[in-house]
C-alpha cells in the first residue's frame, strides 16, 4: 500500500467503527476540500451511500460559489442533506473579537442542533495541521453536554484502539482526517478526482486556501490554477493555510475560547 492507500484505509476503519459504535450519528458538512474528502470517504466505506444525516451549519455568509457547489454536489449524489441556520452575531458573546464573534454564530448553530436532534456523534473533516488549538484533539473526542471541550482531560490513543463509550449525556466528535496533511488532501483529491469548489483555483492572480464565511474569509496571493499547480505550490509555500481567516489574526485565546466552547 502506498501513502494514500493508508491514509484512506485508516479514515475508513474510523467511519465504520463510528458507525458500528455511536447512534444516532451526523456528518458536518462545510463544503470545504477536506470535508469534501471526508464525505468521498464515507460513500467509499459505505459503497456510495452516506447512511446518516449530513448537516451543513449554514450562516448565510457563505460565498455564492460554496452554495452553488454544494447544490450541484447534493443533486448529483443524492445526499441526506440538511441545512441548520446559525443565530445572528448579534446573539455572540460581545467581549469575543469581531471576527471571533463572528466565528462563534456556527458554535451556537450546533450547539442549537444538539439540542434538537441530540446527536450522540459528529464527524467532522479537521486536520492536526491546520492550527495549534487542532493538534490537541484525538480521534474520538469527547464533549460535555454543553459542547465544552476539555482539552487536557482526553482519552488516550495508541494502536488505532478508540474509546467510543462515554456517558449518555456527553456526546463525541469523530476526526477521521486528523493524520492527514493539506498535501495529502490535494493528492487524493486529484488522485480520485473528487469534485471541489472553483474557489480553490486561482483567478486574476488569488485563491482561496480555506473555504469559510464571505465577511471574514480573503483569497491568498497565487497562481495555482490546477490541483497540479496547487500540489506544485504547497510543495514550497510558507504561506499558512489559514491565512484568509480573519479571525485567526485575532488573539489566539479566543480561539482557543471559540474551541473549548464547541468551535469546529
Amino acid at each position: 500500500m502506498n501513502h494514500l492507500d493508508q491514509l484512506e484505509a485508516r479514515s475508513i476503519y474510523i467511519i465504520r467503527e463510528a458507525y458500528n459504535r455511536i447512534d444516532p450519528l451526523a456528518m458536518l458538512w462545510s463544503i470545504g476540500k477536506d470535508s469534501t474528502t471526508l464525505l468521498w470517504l464515507t460513500r467509499k466505506a459505505f459503497f456510495g451511500r452516506v447512511p446518516f444525516p449530513l448537516v451543513h451549519l449554514d450562516t448565510d455568509m457563505e460565498m455564492d460559489e460554496v452554495y452553488a457547489f454544494r447544490d450541484q454536489l447534493v443533486k448529483d449524489w443524492n445526499l441526506p442533506f440538511q441545512a441548520a441556520f446559525c443565530p445572528p452575531e448579534e446573539e455572540m458573546d460581545p467581549t469575543l473579537p469581531p471576527n471571533t464573534r463572528a466565528a462563534a454564530r456556527k458554535t451556537a448553530g450546533l450547539s442549537n442542533l444538539l439540542k434538537e436532534k441530540n446527536y450522540r456523534g459528529l464527524m467532522i473533516g479537521i486536520r492536526r495541521d491546520e492550527q495549534s488549538m487542532r493538534a490537541k484533539e484525538r480521534v474520538f473526542s469527547p464533549r460535555t453536554p454543553d459542547g465544552n471541550w476539555d482539552f487536557k482531560n482526553q482519552p488516550p490513543e495508541f494502536w488505532d484502539q478508540y474509546k467510543t463509550d462515554f456517558p449518555d449525556d456527553m456526546h463525541v466528535r469523530v476526526h477521521p482526517l486528523l493524520h492527514w496533511t493539506e498535501l495529502d488532501i490535494w493528492r487524493y483529491i486529484q488522485r480520485e478526482q473528487i469534485p471541489c469548489c472553483e474557489l480553490y483555483f486561482a483567478k486574476d492572480g488569488k485563491r482561496y486556501r480555506s473555504l469559510g464565511e464571505k465577511n471574514i474569509t480573503f483569497p491568498v496571493d497565487s497562481t495555482a490554477a490546477t490541483i497540479e499547480e496547487i500540489i506544485t505550490e504547497l510543495e514550497t509555500t510558507n504561506t499558512s493555510e489559514r491565512a484568509g481567516r480573519s479571525m485567526d489574526k485575532e488573539t489566539e485565546d479566543s480561539f482557543e475560547k471559540l474551541r473549548a466552547q464547541g468551535y469546529l
